[in-house]
């Protein structure tokens, strides 16, 4: 019998992570025989999607095997717009259990996980509950709620309902898991499978540039005899913005042919003034957006990759995607402590360099670090090996997944055969 999936997520499908992270895991589910449908929330749906774009959309995810459908997001007011779509995913995912005979609801973070849990109610179906990151805490972390005030309070009384009805788990670092379920890190107290899977890429992205030598790239980018460092995300909110433009202005510093590339979404003016006040002229570095498959070519004109995240309690629960896209380049990382399971990882693996102290002196500590990275003509193999073995789109990110699927309906079915032969 086929498995059917139904995965809930709370963005809309045209959304960088959703393409990035989300339809890549989807393909790797029914590549292990799961049939997969897909519930996204559209922002502005009316204006923003026309019947031939919805159309072409629809039939390319149906030639990966993926069947999609989508409600409109609401934004404003907050707690009523999201309540709001609670209820009315709620609706349109029981039709969907009802209509597609749908076995496992599979929710991306704690609201695709509220709706999952009202649907279960309705259906019977199990629950996977995904967890994206410690919601609640983040919240807090950011500055955004008290701890221990109302919204925080709510927040995790409904995040403890959503945990006692989910079937299965997955999280993205073995410390969140430690923390969430402490002992045993494969099933939880009620033998529940757990799986962590951090943020995976697709390897041949970057292999496919391989064709074209680095400094054909370097000179296409006027980058030939410099070093190059490169960034790739957002700025501002849980990326420590300030303290990556003194990093970066303490490397000009101390090696005048550094080049700065920044790759980003977010406006360019974020990072720019603070360069520019740090006295880095506008011919030293590059703020730009990129079209995610242009990212690869980008790294690969680099010499190192930095990653700043705002270290606290929440982030033991963060898997960067821009380190896996970093290593699977072959690009050496420096990243600042504290953030998911980087720091062990980093250091067993010998990818990079974890600065302890964000001040000048730990810069400059971690810049003499990387360099002897630089002359390890081993170093881009480690760090290509290191992504294969953690971050593999296929044999870590899919595997697991199917995995999980796998002992989710073996769990089920001796738990079908324990109430056989307990019936009288």
């Amino acid at each position: 019998m086929t498995t059917r999936t139904l995965y809930l997520c709370y963005f809309g499908l045209r959304e960088p992570l959703v393409q990035t992270q989300v339809l890549p895991y989807l393909r790797q589910i029914r590549a292990g025989g799961v049939h997969v449908s897909l519930l996204t929330f559209e922002p502005n749906k009316r204006r923003a999607w026309s019947l031939e774009e919805t159309d072409r959309w629809r039939k390319r995810l149906e030639a990966d095997g993926i069947q999609w459908f989508s409600l409109p997001y609401h934004k404003r007011p907050t707690l009523p717009a999201t309540l709001f779509d609670i209820v009315a995913g709620t609706l349109m995912a029981a039709r969907l259990v009802r209509r597609h005979k749908i076995d496992v609801l599979h929710a991306r973070a704690h609201i695709a996980a509220a709706i999952g849990a009202m649907t279960k109610r309705l259906s019977g179906a199990q629950l996977i509950f995904d967890i994206r990151g410690l919601i609640p805490e983040e919240y807090v972390d950011a500055g955004v709620w008290p701890k221990g005030g109302y919204l925080y309070r709510l927040t995790k009384a409904a995040e403890r309902r959503l945990f006692a009805a989910a079937d299965g788990f997955v999280v993205l670092t073995e410390k969140a898991c430690r923390t969430l379920f402490p002992g045993n890190s494969n099933t939880d107290y009620r033998g529940r499978p757990i799986e962590v899977i951090p943020c995976c890429v697709d390897l041949e992205r970057f292999r496919s540039t391989d064709v074209i030598s680095r400094e054909e790239l370097r000179r296409k980018f006027n980058l030939t005899g410099r070093r190059v460092i490169v960034y790739v995300g957002a700025l501002g909110g849980w990326y420590l913005t300030q303290e990556m433009a003194d990093f970066l202005a303490v490397a000009h510093e101390q090696d005048k042919t550094t080049f700065s590339m920044i790759l980003t979404q977010s406006a360019p003016q974020m990072i720019a003034q603070r360069l520019n006040a740090l006295g880095i002229a506008e011919e030293n570095y590059l703020v730009r957006e990129v079209l995610p498959e242009e990212i690869p070519r980008y790294l690969k004109a680099a010499d190192i990759a930095i990653s700043f995240i705002k270290p606290c309690y929440s982030k033991l629960a963060s898997s960067p995607t821009k380190i896996a896209e970093y290593l699977a380049s072959g690009l050496p990382v420096i990243c600042n402590a504290g953030i998911g399971d980087l720091d062990e990882m980093i250091e067993e693996d010998r990818v990079g360099v974890i600065i302890r102290e964000l001040n000048r002196e730990g810069y400059l500590q971690a810049l003499g670090e990387i360099e002897s990275l630089r002359l390890d003509n081993n170093a881009p193999d480690r760090c290509r090996a290191s992504a294969r073995n953690r971050f593999d789109l296929g044999t870590v990110g899919g595997e697991r997944y199917r995995r999980l699927y796998q002992r989710l309906f073996k769990k089920e079915k001796v738990k079908s055969a324990s109430d056989l032969v307990a019936a009288p």
